[in-house]
């Protein structure tokens, strides 16, 4: 999940909310929208990989 920040960046949320705080966790801030979506197929490939 990729929402933009008023600093003009962009921040991956993880999908799922964490138990342990109620949030969805952080998962990198990027200059472009691009590259955070670069992000999330790398860790969506991640998850599979193991």
């Amino acid at each position: 999940m990729i929402r933009k920040l008023k600093s003009g960046e962009y921040r991956l949320y993880s999908r799922k909310k964490d138990p342990k705080t109620g949030k969805r966790r952080n998962l990198g801030t990027f200059q472009d929208r691009a590259a955070a979506e670069k992000h999330e197929r790398e860790v969506q490939y991640f998850k599979r990989a193991g």
